[in-house]
């Protein structure tokens, strides 16, 4: 477990205890009481998040964990999808924390999934942004790989994004980019283009990737025939699920989709507690 996981899980722990104890918990069951809870989805879905689970038990001390599915799994309702045994108290001090995890990260697998079944048959790759829960952003873009899409860069020093406020603020785009390619040579460079024009005006300078925003299909297309092979293509901004097809058709390269992990909704999971072995 990498020390950020395990810091995020503390937190939570102690963002549901708040210094005190488990009151309810704590009043009607015996110290020493042991139980078998089984995690089991209440919705179909695509699971994400398993190890991240496995961690908050063993975190307080639940050892015999089972795992029945792996994340990127497609499972029905009424799938148990993990099973701890223990002691009872710990089960359920665990139970919030370990399902705010399963049912966020198995959400937005789920969202991902279905925007991959959507451009089914294409060459378009889904991919995700930056736009993370500020501390979720590793595992929720793990969720997105789940759930069949691909990452962008994971932080503002693995790759230089070019766009419209860097533009303005380097006054111009092939100046932007330019500036970015002299300081750093070694790191990929892409660029976000508004306009036919802007794509002609850097496309010399060979950057990595070109993000086209909130451009038509039918611009996009033209852009791609334009490019011809020698730079991927991202679009982005105003696609939606129901014309992710369309744009994909247009041969680039990939979607970017915030909504993936901006607005993912929730898997429904839940715990069911058995008493003994």
């Amino acid at each position: 477990m990498s020390d950020a996981l395990n810091k995020l899980i503390e937190l939570a722990i102690a963002e549901d205890l708040d210094g005190g104890e488990d009151i309810t918990s704590n009043s009607t069951i015996p110290l020493d009481q042991e139980s078998t809870a089984d995690f089991v989805t209440r919705s179909a879905g695509v699971i994400a998040g398993i190890d991240v689970a496995i961690a908050v038990l063993n975190s307080l001390g639940i050892e015999d964990v089972s795992t029945l599915v792996r994340d990127g799994d497609e499972v029905p309702a009424g799938r148990t999808i993990l099973t701890a045994h223990g002691n009872t108290r710990k089960l359920l001090l665990a139970e919030r924390t370990t399902l705010n995890f399963l049912t966020h990260l198995s959400g937005i697998a789920t969202l991902t999934r279905s925007w991959v079944n959507a451009v089914a048959g294409t060459n378009c790759r889904i991919r995700d942004t930056r736009k993370t829960t500020p501390g979720w952003r590793m595992l929720e873009k793990a969720a997105v790989v789940a759930g069949g899409g691909v990452n962008h860069r994971l932080s503002l020093s693995d790759a230089a994004l070019v766009k419209d406020n860097h533009i303005v603020a380097a006054g111009g785009v092939l100046k932007a980019f330019e500036s970015v390619r002299s300081q750093y040579p070694g790191k990929e460079i892409e660029v976000e283009v508004d306009t036919l024009e802007q794509l002609h005006e850097v496309l010399p300078g060979k950057p990595d990737l070109i993000l086209l925003d909130n451009m038509s299909p039918a611009l996009c297309a033209e852009a791609v025939a334009i490019v011809a092979g020698r730079v991927k293509l991202e679009a982005s901004g105003g696609i939606s699920i129901e014309t992710a097809m369309e744009y994909a058709r247009t041969g680039v390269d990939y979607l970017a989709i915030g909504a993936l992990t901006h607005s993912a909704k929730v898997l429904d999971i839940g715990l069911d507690l058995k008493m003994g072995n």
